[in-house]
């Protein structure tokens, strides 16, 4: 019965899918766009001093808006009043912020950890689009303890990447009616366009323990506050000046490694020039990453690689330059800049990189090359990516990618891709959609095959209705060294739609939104033979008003692998065909609460067999969000006939921050599957904005230079203390 469910639910999901949108998309339902909300930067008369109170003599000439409620009952009153006032001067935006709360008492803040998610903390979030082009932007939060995080927003991306980070401050203070935060913003860190005086801006106030958001601009329920075609104007920017452009950071670093048993010291150095304040070039010589986060590791049961994020610093600087097409994430990322400087899992030293990012007109830039030294498993080798996108008018871009080079440096590749993304935020009057397509080819030292590729992609994201489809071909050659690709030689269909009312009282009066979701996927091979098969439904998913969490999912799925596979050590999966069935329950408290406790569970057939995997996890935060604790753990009991394993996932975080400026954390993660323990403890002290103090210890994180490449490399300890000294004129 399964096997007949997967084969034929492409069909009536897709005509669901479409008859749905035609229900939804009749003309005359759509409300009218809303106007766009102004505002102008006043000029500084005096000097500010970051301290929270906003008593400077300047506040008081400065420009003033009110948000109002966005989520969940636009344009409704609300007691949280919130005031925003606005001051430029040659080098810096300074917002001051007045948040009203009647209850202050019950402030939420969970970290004060730079660049910590600040998702549940009660937190502000401003957004710049300093092209105005409605593309790319920069995102500033800061939360109710003074914890400061930064990013970059991408064309077609819902989420900001926040690894990217700015030169800027902020200050906050409690009050008995609230709290109130200055933040000012150096402008010569940023990428604008050279004597524009309009900026695109909002601004978004959140407070986790009601789940109610205030906003300037786009009031509505399907506005995000990182969707720029639904953004403000802010003008009073044309007099802000970027300097001469130029900014060195040298650092210097002193590692003992116990394994080598010997002490090295590094230097190195990155320049940065603007060239026109929209377009920077970026030169780096020697850059060690000792300071980036280990990553946190996952349990892989399946025979295709994982996806981890981007955490280095250097290729974070405009890396919403680099993004190509929109569509399923992870799937197909033919630049994944993780390729350059880690090969099979080992780090291979970079000894210069260049690279040049930014706007030019309609022109978007993103160009980089980097050379990499000799190592165990890599010879030296050039490696580049470039990517150049032209604005055709507001809503539709278009561009180039091209990337060349083996990491290893063994083999010629390259790859060559077009994309085109269209973006609409008045669709059928003031709904969302995003269309997008792309194609590309592989050349060099390639297997025998099909080397292109191509794939197109719509995506409706509104409150009540959210629908996705894409429809992916990757050519059994397609093979972008440079890039990400865990299944070629496949088409991969991926359909989604999403209903989401919000009860307006009575049975389910304490459900605050419902999400019923169905998801069809399929990976075929080329010659049309079925791999996988799966039918993701949510018949029960709800967020309650209190902020809880509680979901059912039924999951029946099918797999045929081609080959055989390892999804643990002794356990192979045969070739065949495989039908079976997964149960997936989780509940979990509400993440505003000092106290977040929560778990996963599924369970069901697994190919031949059976696997129940059980996540629980629990979050707690003190001390006004200075101590954050947090363990997530996640158990596999398998029972195949090949034979029994059980998979276990420790990770426990323990952070303490001293002030939002000086924080030590420390990241201990047990992996059955390696087999040990790793430690990663970071002290961060940020003596001013682009000006860092780290000291790092690793056991267990990475392996020595000394032993890289052996079987069985020894655990040792690696202790790191890296300067950093941004200066700027």
């Amino acid at each position: 019965m399964t096997s007949t469910l997967l084969s034929r639910v492409k069909i009536p999901v897709l005509a669901g899918l479409l008859l749905t949108a035609a229900q939804v998309c009749v003309p005359g339902t759509a409300a009218l766009a809303q106007a766009t909300p102004e505002i102008a930067a006043a000029q500084v008369t005096g000097p500010i001093t970051l301290d929270g109170r906003l008593d400077e003599p300047a506040w008081a000439k400065a420009s003033v808006i009110h948000l109002v409620q966005q989520d969940p009952h636009p344009n409704a009153p609300t007691p949280y009043r919130t005031v925003v006032r606005v001051l430029a001067d040659q080098n810096h935006l300074y917002f001051g912020i007045e948040c009203t709360d009647p209850d202050s008492s019950k402030i939420a803040v969970h970290t004060l950890a730079y660049d910590a998610d600040q998702t549940n903390d009660d937190h502000i979030t401003i957004v710049l689009d300093t092209f105005n082009n409605q593309k790319v932007g920069y995102v500033f939060q800061v939360n109710a303890g003074g914890a400061r995080a930064d990013g970059l927003i991408s064309p077609a991306s819902s989420t900001p990447d926040y690894n990217w980070n700015g030169i800027w401050n902020a200050a906050v203070r409690r009050t008995a009616t609230g709290w109130t935060a200055e933040i000012a913003i150096d402008t010569r860190s940023l990428q604008f366009r050279k004597n524009m005086n309009h900026w695109g801006f909002n601004i978004q106030r959140y407070v986790p323990r009601d789940q109610l958001s205030l906003q300037w601009a786009g009031i509505t329920l399907d506005t995000s506050i990182f969707n720029l075609q639904r953004i403000g104007d802010l003008s009073g920017v044309a007099g802000l000046e970027e300097g001469s452009g130029f900014e060195f950071s040298p650092y210097g670093l002193v590692r003992y490694d116990s394994v080598a048993g010997h002490t090295s010291d590094e230097v190195g150095a990155e320049l940065r020039y603007n060239i026109e304040p929209d377009l920077a070039a970026i030169l780096t010589v020697n850059p060690d990453f000792a300071e980036a986060e280990a990553d946190a590791q996952q349990i892989n049961l399946t025979q295709f690689p994982l996806y981890f994020p981007e955490k280095r610093p250097f290729f974070l600087e405009g890396s919403n330059q680099f993004t190509f097409a929109a569509g399923p994430n992870n799937n197909f990322i033919p630049f994944y800049s993780r390729q350059i400087g880690l090969v099979d899992g080992q780090t291979v030293r970079i000894d210069e990189g260049a690279k040049v990012v930014g706007e030019a007109g309609p022109w978007s830039i993103g160009a980089l090359g980097v050379r990499t030294g000799q190592s165990g498993v890599s010879s030296p080798t050039d490696l580049f990516a470039g990517n150049v996108s032209y604005d055709l008018n507001e809503r539709l871009r278009a561009g180039v990618l091209v990337t060349h080079g083996d990491p290893t440096g063994k083999t010629d590749n390259t790859f060559t891709g077009v994309d085109g993304v269209w973006q609409s935020a008045t669709f059928l009057g003031d709904k969302n959609l995003t269309v997008s397509g792309w194609a590309g080819r592989s050349t060099g030292n390639l297997l025998t095959g099909q080397a292109s590729g191509w794939g197109l992609y719509a995506n409706y994201p509104n409150d009540l209705w959210n629908f996705t489809g894409s429809y992916n071909v990757y050519g059994d050659a397609l093979d972008p060294a440079l890039g990400f690709l865990p299944r070629p030689g496949t088409r991969q269909t991926d359909l989604y739609a999403d209903y989401r009312p919000r009860p307006p009282g009575g049975t389910f009066g304490w459900v605050r939104q419902f999400f019923f979701q169905v998801e069809y996927t399929e990976v075929d091979a080329l010659n049309g033979y079925a791999e996988s098969k799966m039918l993701f439904t949510a018949p029960f998913n709800a967020d309650s008003e209190s902020g809880a969490h509680y979901e059912f999912d039924w999951i029946p799925e099918y797999q045929a692998p081609v080959t055989p596979f390892q999804i643990v050590p002794n356990v192979t999966i045969p070739v065949g065909q495989y039908y079976f069935q997964r149960y997936h329950f989780e509940a979990q408290s509400s993440p505003a609460d000092p106290v977040r406790i929560g778990s996963t569970a599924e369970f069901g057939g697994f190919y031949n067999g059976r696997l129940t995997q059980i996540t629980p996890f629990v979050d707690w935060t003190t001390f006004d969000g200075k101590l954050q604790i947090q363990f997530n753990t996640e158990t596999d009991f398998g029972y195949l006939p090949e034979g029994k394993f059980i998979e276990r996932l420790r990770q426990l975080l323990v952070a303490y921050s001293f002030s939002p400026d000086f924080i030590v954390s420390s990241f201990v993660q047990y992996d059955s599957t390696i087999g040990h323990t790793g430690v990663n403890i970071i002290l961060h002290w940020i003596m001013e904005p682009g000006r860092d103090l780290y000291v790092v210890l690793n056991h267990g994180v990475e392996i020595s230079p000394a032993t890289a490449g052996s079987v069985n490399p020894p655990l040792g300890n690696v202790v790191i203390m890296k300067l950093r000294w941004d200066l700027r004129w």
